[in-house]
């Protein structure tokens, strides 16, 4: 069994910042691209953020400058630090990661349980 926990989720008034976690536990082989979508009340889930095991990263339009996503490959673990947080930032955040259990299994995706982030004055 792989788990993907979330942490870091909170309340922040507009122009905060916080950091939110996601570390992987479990029968690990090795862990390609996590990432973080996002999903606003009434709104479909949206993608935020994905970094490759090299440290490649992507962002969407409406996070770039203001988030920055990293990991710790040592430690199965990946970081989304949110800095000058908006309204439109309010969601429940769900990380992801491509794990690989073994030498002779593929890669699935498995997510997390979702955090909440709330921007409000």
């Amino acid at each position: 069994q792989v788990q993907l926990v979330e942490s870091g989720g909170g309340m922040v008034q507009p122009g905060g910042c916080l950091r939110l976690s996601c570390a992987a536990s479990g029968n690990i082989f090795q862990i390609n691209t996590m990432g973080w979508y996002r999903q606003a009340p009434g709104k479909e889930r949206e993608f935020v953020a994905s970094i490759t095991s090299d440290g490649s990263t992507i962002y969407a339009d409406s996070v770039t400058g203001r988030f920055t996503i990293s990991r710790d490959n040592a430690k199965n673990t990946m970081y989304l630090q949110m800095n000058s947080l908006k309204f439109e930032d309010t969601a429940v955040y769900y990380c992801y990661a491509d794990v690989i259990r073994s030498w002779f299994s593929g890669a699935s995706t498995l997510w997390g349980q979702g955090t909440q982030v709330t921007v409000s004055a």
